[in-house]
């Protein structure tokens, strides 16, 4: 289907029993993707037993996860969370080195270059800035009636 896998999860939720797949291509993902990954699994998963099954795209800012994630988006600017408080802050902002020997680096804006060990990181992932100039409608006004 030539389309990665990113994630599965089955999650309680007060709704029912959520069954997730998160799917995606260097192309984007399209309905038409969704909806053929949807009908392939079908099949695979009727001893799993849920409520609902959703198949989505995991966004922009999905976190990264594997080796993978973190070669992919080295050089874009990320938010990083940590468990616990490092040098007294808890969240930082930079641009993804990478992952190196099991630790997250990033290059602060004021040229600090930061190692959190991965497992004492709690969230890595892009941080999507915009501001109300990309907010605005390109269409041309309407003439109202």
């Amino acid at each position: 289907m030539n389309v990665e896998l990113v994630d599965a999860e089955l999650v309680k939720e007060p709704t029912g029993h959520f069954l997730r797949f998160y799917i995606e291509k260097p192309d984007g993902i399209a309905l038409n993707d969704l909806e053929a990954f949807h009908r392939r699994i079908l099949p695979l998963v009727e001893r799993v037993e849920y409520d609902y099954m959703e198949v989505s795209s995991p966004g922009a800012d999905r976190p990264l996860k594997t080796q993978r994630d973190f070669e992919r988006c080295k050089g874009t600017v990320v938010e990083l969370k940590t468990y616990r408080p490092v040098n007294g802050g808890k969240q930082f902002t930079g641009e993804l080195v990478g992952l190196e020997n099991g630790d997250v680096v990033i290059a602060t804006e004021g040229g600090q270059t930061l190692r959190f060990p991965q497992k004492g990181v709690a969230i890595v992932r892009p941080l999507i800035e915009f501001d109300e100039e990309d907010l605005q409608d390109d269409a041309p006004d309407q003439p109202s009636n």
